[in-house]
């Protein structure tokens, strides 16, 4: 069984933790992994840094950038990932553009996911019909799910469509904005978070996009599965990226 589902079956309030490969330096990648899974992490999401990342905000943006100057590629990623099972043992998915790794190509791309031991992709501007079209086959014989968004945008038409065609989870967009930290959870976020609970979807739900402490996450947790925290996140790293930092984050969320 993908280790995304063995999370979710007997597991509430899932904590998935957003951070950009080769951020704030191009080795840290494990240690930052291995940390958030000692802190309490339940899963992990992994960014494949782009320069023209349209779904981010400035904090993942400048963590991008950083990233992309310490010289991180997909190529050098997978080659850190070649040991990640010593030492994660949580889910973990890669967050990318669809560029990079259409370079890298797709198919490759899924294959050595496989190989390293990624449980899923989270590729916000690959079409889901061009997915299914063309992408869909070489996922599926690797055992990778490919995870789908929503926004308050989303007709419910698009929803059930996205319900029917989605693996592991769906990511539930808090807004129709870019990441980033914001404060507090609004009102209109919560009659949309209510709409999409109350569509009693076949698929697991994590709540993404403005989720930043201890308050908005566990609202989100109201309404769906967990949440997923990034920019907050990064922002911290930018300032310490300690383990020990890194753990106060996390138990600070989840205490």
């Amino acid at each position: 069984m993908n280790r995304i589902d063995q999370v979710f079956n007997g597991n509430k309030d899932i904590l998935n933790v957003y951070f950009t490969a080769g951020y704030p330096n191009l080795d840290d990648t494990i240690r930052i992994a291995k940390a958030l899974e000692a802190a309490g992490a339940n899963m992990l999401e992994i960014g494949i840094p782009f320069s023209d990342p349209v779904a981010d905000g400035p904090t993942i943006q400048e963590s991008s950038q950083q990233a992309l100057k310490n010289g991180m590629t997909v190529e050098v990623l997978f080659d850190q990932l070649k040991n990640l099972r010593e030492y994660v043992t949580i889910p973990v998915l890669l967050m990318g553009y669809v560029n990079p790794i259409m370079q890298y190509g797709i198919e490759r791309f899924c294959e050595v996911c496989a190989e390293v031991g990624i449980d899923g992709v989270i590729i916000p501007d690959l079409p889901m019909q061009q997915y299914l079209e063309h992408y869909e086959t070489h996922f599926k014989e690797k055992g990778i799910h490919n995870v789908f968004l929503i926004s308050p945008n989303t007709s419910e038409d698009r929803i059930r469509k996205i319900d029917e065609n989605s693996s592991g989870f769906i990511y539930v967009v808090s807004s129709s904005s870019i990441t980033g930290a914001k404060a507090g959870v609004q009102d209109g976020q919560l009659a949309y978070y209510q709409r999409i609970k109350e569509m009693k979807l076949k698929n697991r739900r994590l709540i993404g996009f403005g989720i930043s402490d201890r308050e908005t996450y566990q609202t989100a947790c109201k309404y769906a599965d967990g949440a997923i925290i990034g920019s907050a996140f990064i922002k911290q790293l930018k300032n310490d990226a300690s383990d020990s930092v890194i753990n106060d984050f996390v138990k600070g969320i989840k205490k």
